[in-house]
């Protein structure tokens, strides 16, 4: 099946930036100012956007060399072996985009609802899942105006928050002390600290899933994800400058309870400028950044399994017809946010397969060194791609490293994973292989 082109440049910025941008901006230094001062969380920031920006520059080469939809499933089947990719296909699908989607539901229910009274959060966030499933799978039209509209004003209300903090914040430099602060150890805490960058920055990689519905994916999807990891990358900068110039590390603890209330430092930084108004406001701009995220979640993640019906890996009702969004994908894809969110392990299960997540795109990038073995027909990678991937590659390596020191039942668990997958990868290829004979 030939894709529709139907995707643009400013689109694919607002995949990547609707992927990334969330809540976690707004909680994560209320943890890391316990221990950390204000510089050197806004230097971990500033590190955070340089290892992001290292995979995107990673993916944005995979990506002119194999210029097709799919993200890791693609890329790791070509690259290291179909194998690898069928496994990080299915951790996609289970995973890297229903799992989240159910989490940002709940986020954009429980928020929304501070603004308009009480009531059921996961009977808001159903609805809230079913409402995009079905915009998204009406049609390619109506699919990219809903994205490109939650996105447009997702950008207004975070930039409104960096003008307002800049404008009626201090400007003078943080002198609070982190109250758990020690010296002797600081690698360790900054260390921690760059695990809650890490997954505020994490769906730099959007535009990848959809390459072949670009109008030109060679030129476009590259610089979607280098151009949109860049400008959340100085959005993040700012919004955490706004917030330890004008938060203590006492007033910050109010993270801890965010399960709770629902209050970010967002919210404390907007009813100190702007009183009640500001924090709903604040409640607002973060129920849409996560209903943005749902839909950037919906509209990429169902490319995934339609390319492995394409492949033969998945029923072919998955694959979609031409001119037309994979609508059955879509809706598998809902379907299962929903069955998720209705689950009460559902955290418990985001915590066990991150590692799952972060290894599939170290690999992708430990396959961009592979490619003249693997794809000896392909252009070789250029020198400062190698570059990112090296630096990539080795700051996922130290992260699982440190995942599986402190869960060690992380990595036999993953080892369940990966030998159940690789038994499904066996009987769908033995499968494929007496349908080609």
């Amino acid at each position: 099946m030939k894709n529709a082109r139907w995707l643009d440049l400013g689109s694919g910025i607002g995949l990547v930036v609707a992927s990334m941008v969330g809540a976690g901006v707004f909680l994560s230094a209320g943890f890391m100012a316990q221990e950390l001062s204000a510089g050197l969380i806004l230097v971990a920031w500033g590190v955070g956007a340089v290892l992001a920006m290292a995979g995107a520059r990673t993916y944005a080469e995979a990506s002119v060399l194999i210029p097709r939809s799919g993200g890791e499933y693609r890329y790791l089947s070509e690259l290291i072996h179909p194998a690898v990719g069928y496994l990080a296909g299915w951790a996609s699908l289970l995973v890297g985009f229903a799992a989240p989607t159910a989490i940002s539901a709940y986020g954009a229910s429980a928020f929304a609802q501070t603004v308009v009274g009480a009531g059921d959060t996961r009977l808001g966030a159903t609805a809230l899942i079913l409402v995009l499933t079905l915009l998204h799978a009406a049609g390619l039209r109506l699919s990219k105006w809903t994205q490109n509209s939650l996105i447009l004003v997702n950008a207004i209300l975070i930039v409104g928050f960096i003008a307002v903090g800049l404008s009626l914040g201090s400007h003078e430099w943080p002198t609070w002390v982190a109250p758990n602060r020690t010296d002797d150890f600081v690698a360790l805490p900054f260390a921690r600290s760059l695990f809650f960058v890490a997954y505020a920055f994490s769906g730099w990689n959007a535009a990848a899933y959809a390459a072949e519905e670009f109008h030109n994916p060679v030129r476009d999807v590259p610089r979607a994800m280098l151009i949109g990891c860049g400008l959340v990358g100085i959005l993040y900068l700012l919004v955490n400058w706004v917030l330890v110039a004008n938060l203590t590390p006492e007033q910050a603890k109010i993270v801890f309870q965010y399960e709770e209330a629902r209050v970010t430092l967002g919210h404390i930084v907007a009813q100190q400028f702007l009183g009640g108004v500001g924090s709903s406001i604040m409640s607002v701009a973060i129920a849409i950044a996560m209903l943005s995220s749902m839909s950037a979640m919906l509209l990429v993640g169902p490319r995934v399994y339609a390319e492995m019906a394409r492949d033969g890996f998945l029923p072919s009702v998955l694959r979609g017809q031409p001119g037309a969004p994979p609508r059955t994908s879509v809706f598998v894809q809902g379907t299962l946010a929903v069955i998720l969110l209705h689950l009460h392990s559902i955290g418990e299960l985001l915590s066990n397969v991150a590692g799952v997540l972060v290894l599939f795109s170290a690999l992708v990038a430990v396959g961009l060194f592979l490619v003249r073995r693997r794809r000896p027909h392909l252009a070789s990678p250029r020198p400062q791609a190698l570059f990112a991937a090296f630096v990539y590659a080795s700051s996922s390596a130290w992260m699982l490293y440190s995942a599986f020191r402190s869960r060690t039942g992380l990595l036999p668990w993953l080892g369940v994973v990966a030998v159940a997958g690789l038994g499904g990868y066996l009987v769908t290829e033995r499968r494929r292989g007496r349908a080609r004979t």
